[in-house]
Formats: C-alpha cells, structure tokens, sequence
C-alpha cells in the first residue's frame, strides 16, 4: 500500500455540478467548484460513526 503522506485532490461531477474532493490524512473534503467552503469528514469520525453528525452539524452551521 502507498502511505497517504499529502493531499490528493480530484474533480468530480454530481448530477451537473462539479466539485473538488480533497483526500488527506487527516480526512476528506468535498467542496462545490469555485468555492472556499464544503463539508469535511475526519478519519477518526468516520471510523467511530460519528460522521453523521459530524457532517450534519457543519451544515446545520454553514453560511452562504
């Protein structure tokens, strides 16, 4: 296995819209394209299942 030492960043399309996904070691980000803010999931609250939450309280919280 490759060590993930630094970010990966990829582009992907939902439906029309794209996005940057950013994968490092402390967790991933998904970001719509042009834009500063997304949401982000660290590895440790993906694994304890607190995720959910996580993810959930970051939009609860998010301003446009």
């Amino acid at each position: 296995m490759t060590p993930l030492d630094k970010a990966l960043r990829r582009e992907l399309t939902i439906g029309e819209q794209a996005y940057t996904l950013t994968i490092d070691p402390n967790g991933l980000k998904l970001v719509e394209k042009g834009r500063r803010n997304g949401v982000e999931v660290r590895w440790a609250d993906l694994v304890s299942g607190d995720a959910g939450v996580a993810a959930a309280l970051q939009a609860s919280t998010a301003k446009d």
